[in-house]
């Protein structure tokens, strides 16, 4: 034993005494790699799968959801469209028959008005005819211009082909009796101020509505262009119109 003297006390020290610490091994690479791969355990590979496939199902129920959605946004555009259009027999500027039916598979654009009309109508139907000749670049004849006169006892046939030639070159006009008339004008929800016993030889003033109709391929009322509409307003609707039937599949140009 080993003593010390300290400030008059004795104390005595125990042998030294050795300590060891003990330190891990360093695993070797090819533990580290057993390792990394039992991390990949059949419970994580379970997980794996199983948010693979929850993840699959997500994307296709968000898929369905969107087309359900453009469907039923699709049937409220067409219920929510007011009931403008339908059955009608009038003549051409040829003298030849023509029903709505001649109108089926292409865009049409339908003015009602008629040729004594000193500003008002020959203004629309420039208006009109600019937007198909615009439109002609893009989609050949695919819109079809009408003309429906309001003033059956003076707008006879030749008249109406006259009066169309100072406009659009594929413009179709369409006059009859004045009960077809007035039947086509009740279909199209057009006012019209024609007396009934009116002669073609009488002199009387014709009011009317000044509008004109975006009608698609169907047959189905699209949208009305009205004096306030501009041009480019005209051929910016008809082409975001065609352009919804391209993406859906319905129309191709």
């Amino acid at each position: 034993m080993q003593t010390a003297i300290s400030r008059g006390f004795r104390h005595t020290y125990p042998p030294h005494t050795r300590y060891s610490r003990t330190y891990s091994s360093i695993p070797s690479s090819s533990d580290r790699g057993k390792t990394a791969v039992g991390v990949f355990s059949p419970i994580a590979a379970a997980i794996f799968i199983a948010t693979g496939a929850g993840l699959f199902y997500y994307f296709n129920s968000e898929k369905e959801s969107l087309r359900k959605k453009k469907e039923e946004e699709l049937a409220t555009k067409a219920y929510g469209r007011p009931q403008v259009g339908g059955p009608f027999s009038l003549l051409t500027h040829e003298n030849k028959p023509f029903t709505e039916k001649d109108l089926l598979g292409k865009w049409s654009l339908i003015y009602f008005g008629f040729t004594n009309c000193p500003d008002i109508c020959p203004e629309e139907l420039d208006k009109m005819s600019g937007a198909v000749t615009a439109l002609e670049k893009q989609y050949g004849t695919a819109i079809q211009p009408v003309f429906i006169s309001v003033d059956p006892p003076r707008d006879t046939p030749a008249r109406i082909a006259a009066y169309l030639s100072e406009f659009h070159p594929r413009l179709i006009g369409l006059t009859g009796s004045y009960q077809d008339t007035k039947s086509v004008c009740k279909t199209y929800r057009v006012y019209f101020s024609t007396p009934p016993t009116a002669k073609a030889d009488d002199d009387y003033l014709v009011d009317h509505s000044i509008f004109f109709y975006f009608m698609d391929p169907n047959g189905q009322f699209v949208d009305a262009f009205g004096k306030d509409t501009s041009m480019e307003d005209v051929i910016t609707r008809v082409r975001k119109e065609i352009g919804e039937w391209e993406e859906d599949g319905k129309w191709k140009a």
